[in-house]
């Protein structure tokens, strides 16, 4: 199956334009088949220039088509000033050089078009997504957001305030010191990370739900969502865990090598080896991380579990993995600048509330934040990740669905759902593609 919609072959005739006969010479449409001109039997030895070709159907003063005019279907643009259609070629003159025409447009039943997407078009498919459903969208990703938030202000209020990594920062810390320091920080550190990341899996669930059916244009409350993303939740959950893990394990063995050389004795050596080898693994990693970017979608779509969602990510990207890189990447920078117009404005703003100024901003080196400074820099991440939420996830989405337009023409099944009629199908007469074929 092609990635692009596939064209008919020219030289099927539109209706109303006439018929070829029997021996291949059209015919008009407005002429009685009684008496038909004389027709040439072939074409004339010497062509006339490309200036003076004529469109179909054009008629001479008796009713009879210009001599060696081609076969209806092929030519210039239909009378009327409309655009040639699949299988007819622009007529010089006519705006500009000999081609085939422009495809239809495709049917958009919701945000996106249903046909293979473009860069813009997925990014803008979030976007409208997010425009157009703001209450269920919006809604959502405050929710998660606020709930998130919260317990992240918890944690470090009540957890990273009372630890004591001041032993990172002196040269004259003990082993001990430094051992306990850093056992602290991990442990703040991955308490606030799990946080964040139950955060993502339940909007990303949520949003998955709403993007799903705001592509067919069809409306979804909060409650829809939730009953649609629950069964799945625990599978997201282990599949989101799943996969820093095996990032964890490819840095780890590609390390390896270089910390046994290190304990051996030889630390120059070895610290040299591991950097090559972490260097290494952090490129496997990197590419196993976007071959799986796409069994979220897989696994809250397909109701797949967690190893077909990650072989499905896998089938979906093959042969495509620059693209999905790039786009993961461009939406991935995209919500860290929206993310950051939003958020630092209100840091500044914590920090001169709190009464330590921007050195204190500056300076966070000894854990001791404050409350107030803490709450004023929540309220923003809270409103970064309200808008953050819905494009990467809108993106993540909507990348899964082009890339089963385009290897299983899901567009056909999307057609469907959203109550199209005779989508895909080729009327009598006319020239016709499947798009997403």
């Amino acid at each position: 199956m092609n990635d692009t919609p596939g064209w008919a072959s020219p030289g099927s005739a539109p209706s109303g334009e006439g018929t070829p006969d029997s021996s291949g010479t059209p015919r008009p449409a407005d002429q009685d088949g009684a008496n038909p001109p004389e027709q040439p039997s072939k074409w004339s030895a010497e062509q006339p220039p490309p200036a003076q070709w004529s469109a179909p159907g054009a008629q001479g003063p008796a009713g009879t088509p210009p001599p060696g005019a081609p076969a209806p279907g092929w030519g210039g643009r239909p009378p009327g000033g409309q655009g040639g259609g699949h299988g007819g070629w622009g007529g010089p003159g006519q705006g500009g050089p000999v081609g085939w025409g422009a495809p239809p447009p495709a049917a958009r039943p919701g945000v996106i078009p249903l046909r293979p997407l473009g860069v813009g078009e997925i990014l803008d498919g979030a976007v409208s997504t997010m425009r157009g459903y703001w209450r269920t969208v919006l809604g959502i990703s405050l929710a998660v957001a606020v709930v998130t938030q919260v317990a992240i202000i918890l944690v470090q209020g009540f957890v990273l305030d009372s630890t004591d990594t001041e032993a990172l920062n002196d040269p004259s810390a003990t082993v001990g010191e430094l051992s306990r320091a850093m056992g602290d920080a991990l442990l703040g550190s991955g308490l606030v990370l799990l946080v964040t990341l139950l955060g993502t899996i339940i909007a990303t669930a949520l949003l998955t739900s709403v993007t799903s059916r705001a592509v067919i244009g069809k409306q979804v409350t909060t409650g829809e969502a939730w009953r649609d993303a629950r069964p799945q939740l625990a599978r997201l959950f282990g599949l989101t865990l799943l996969l820093p893990l095996i990032a964890v394990a490819i840095l780890t063995a590609g390390a390896l090598p270089g910390l046994l050389v290190m304990a051996g004795g030889s630390a120059d050596a070895g610290f040299t080896l591991a950097v090559f080898g972490a260097l290494a693994a952090s490129v496997v990693t990197l590419w196993l991380m976007i071959r799986f970017s796409l069994a979220s979608p897989a696994l809250m779509l397909e109701k797949q579990g967690i190893v077909k969602s990650m072989r499905r990510s896998a089938k979906l990207v093959r042969g495509s993995w620059w693209r999905v890189f790039g786009i993961q990447l461009l939406a991935a920078i995209i919500a860290f600048i929206v993310e950051s117009i939003v958020v630092i404005p209100f840091a500044l703003l914590a920090a001169a509330l709190s009464g330590d100024g921007l050195t204190g901003f500056l300076d966070t080196s000894s854990g001791d934040l404050g409350w107030t400074y803490l709450i004023v820099s929540g309220i923003g991440s809270v409103v970064g990740s309200m808008i953050t939420f819905p494009i990467t996830a809108g993106v993540t989405v909507l990348l899964y669905i082009d890339r089963r337009i385009r290897r299983e023409a899901l567009d056909l099944d999307l057609a469907r759902a959203a109550g199209l009629q005779d989508y895909g199908s080729v009327a009598p007469g006319t020239t016709g593609t499947t798009p997403g074929s």
